[in-house]
């Protein structure tokens, strides 16, 4: 299966609650490799690449695993994969 990157950021009450840390948490668990990060406007960055059906099931997992009531909008592009994670990371 072809790797992809998903960029989605988060709006809703996403800084201050855990968030990120509960994302890097859930990452440990897929096949996948990026970074999380707040933004100045009150977002949350996501960036994953990995295996499309690991990207949905991990996107999924962000929104079962108790951050879903947080997450007001959701807003996702796809692209081809850079390669240039080797990890999962909070980012600040």
């Amino acid at each position: 299966m072809k790797r992809r990157r998903v960029q989605v950021f988060y709006s809703g009450k996403v800084q201050g609650v855990g968030f990120r840390y509960q994302v890097k948490r859930l990452a440990a668990g897929f096949e996948v490799t990026g970074i999380v990060r707040n933004l100045a406007d009150g977002r949350v960055e996501l960036i994953a690449e990995g295996q499309k059906d690991e990207l949905v099931e991990f996107r999924q997992g962000i929104r079962e695993c108790g951050l879903g009531p947080m997450i007001r909008d959701e807003v996702e592009f796809e692209s081809e994969p850079l390669g240039e994670f080797r990890g999962f990371e909070i980012v600040r």
